[in-house]
């Protein structure tokens, strides 16, 4: 096997490793068993666990931004729904890393763990906005997007601690507190004002955005 096939290989492993249990609980021995190789060999390709962990958080992180990719067709609430529905494919599968990349792990702190997870967060923002057809965002969209993402990630670390709330209900969720974000704003700026008004003249009345309208609407009754 090649250097670069190797190297691959145990990013690779790693990665299913990290995605089942925290990396802290992960050692150097485990990699390589799971690989087939000696630890020496381990130590051959990377010189730390935490160089593993790195690279293995770099095709993590890629894998998530991607995540975020979607195409420009239909209503935007049914977009988000799309996102929100593979992102939460990546934490299902992720779980353990997830958790620990966000809360702490043996690479918290560092420079690049630090760069990656930005890395993911700047690929949300430029896709949100990309939906939105909007290229140089006022600082009130701005603000709205980048508390979106945050609250997205925070919504993902509280179900994952029992998972005692539906996964599907959260997705639907996070795609209704975008709206929500969106129409508070507009309350108070006009040009929050006419951003709604483009999204909601592009929602269907079946679309989740229509819902949640119907949601508060009973309500109030």
């Amino acid at each position: 096997m090649g250097v670069e096939e190797r190297r691959q290989q145990l990013i690779g492993v790693a990665l299913e490793l990290f995605s089942r249990r925290s990396p802290d609980e992960v050692s150097i021995d485990e990699i390589a068993s799971a690989a087939g190789i000696s630890r020496p060999l381990v130590y051959h390709y990377f010189p730390g666990k935490l160089s593993l962990y790195e690279a293995a958080l770099r095709r993590a992180s890629d894998d998530l931004a991607a995540r975020f990719e979607e195409p420009h067709q239909g209503p935007l609430g049914a977009r988000l729904l799309r996102v929100m529905r593979r992102y939460f494919d990546f934490v299902d599968e992720h779980g353990p890393g997830f958790s620990a990349l966000m809360r702490g792990g043996p690479a918290v702190g560092s420079s690049t763990t630090n760069a990656l997870v930005d890395s993911v967060r700047q690929a949300a923002f430029v896709q949100i906005l990309s939906h939105l057809d909007v290229t140089d965002p006022p600082a009130r969209l701005e603000l709205i997007v980048r508390s979106w993402i945050s609250l997205a990630e925070s919504t993902a670390l509280i179900w994952l601690d029992g998972r005692r709330i539906p996964r599907a209900e959260l997705e639907v969720q996070l795609v209704h507190d975008f709206a929500a974000l969106v129409a508070v704003s507009a309350a108070y700026d006009e040009e929050m004002g006419a951003i709604l008004r483009r999204i909601a003249e592009s929602e269907p009345a079946d679309g989740p955005f229509a819902d949640l309208v119907g949601r508060l609407v009973s309500l109030a009754g």
